[in-house]
């Protein structure tokens, strides 16, 4: 991908982020599990099946296809934040109507939500974070080409912060089973 490919899907990615699509869920809340068919259509951008680039009339193209921008790899009913965490290596989250989102990987790199990658839904372990303000970090790349150096780096996921390294400094909230990061200065 290069040129307008490459600058559409950047395109993407900022509107997905500034769509409030990085917020992470605890336990799942209400009516949210995968589903087979979206809302709009049998099947439309299901599990396997690749969108357009594009900010607001996203479609589901042939993944082989030179429109194709990421493909889907979970998706599920309800909002974000009230239904499951979508992979740790997603990209994107892609929202479809009022009803559901889509869990999306972009087909070529960058990939924001790879450990390091300084974006994507979800902060895992191996990305890197700096402080925001009092008690709060935000993900930065690792490699320190992001707008904010990285301060630390989460170096494993704990249940509780007892079961973080002895090396830990701080800890961030990640969610899921492992809700606790343990991060050492970088």
């Amino acid at each position: 991908m290069r040129g307008k490919g490459a600058a559409q899907l950047v395109c993407l990615l900022l509107a997905a982020l500034l769509t409030g699509c990085r917020g992470g869920a605890g336990a799942p809340v209400g009516d949210a599990r995968p589903t087979d068919s979206g809302g709009y259509g049998a099947g439309f951008l299901a599990v396997g099946a690749c969108s357009s680039f594009g900010t607001t009339d996203v479609t589901e193209v042939p993944c082989t296809g030179e429109r194709a921008a990421a493909r889907v790899v979970a998706r599920y009913e309800g909002a974000p934040g009230d239904g499951p965490l979508c992979p740790p290596t997603t990209d994107f989250v892609l929202h479809i109507g009022t009803d559901g989102y889509a869990c999306m990987r972009a087909l070529e790199p960058p990939h924001p939500g790879d450990p390091g990658g300084g974006g994507g839904p979800r902060t895992i372990p191996g990305d890197c974070v700096y402080t925001s303000g009092t008690g709060q970090v935000r993900e930065t790349r690792c490699d320190g080409a992001g707008a904010h150096p990285p301060q630390y780096r989460i170096t494993t996921a704990a249940r509780t912060r007892s079961g973080c390294p002895p090396s830990t400094v701080l800890y961030v909230q990640l969610g899921g089973d492992r809700p606790v990061g343990c991060a050492r200065r970088l």
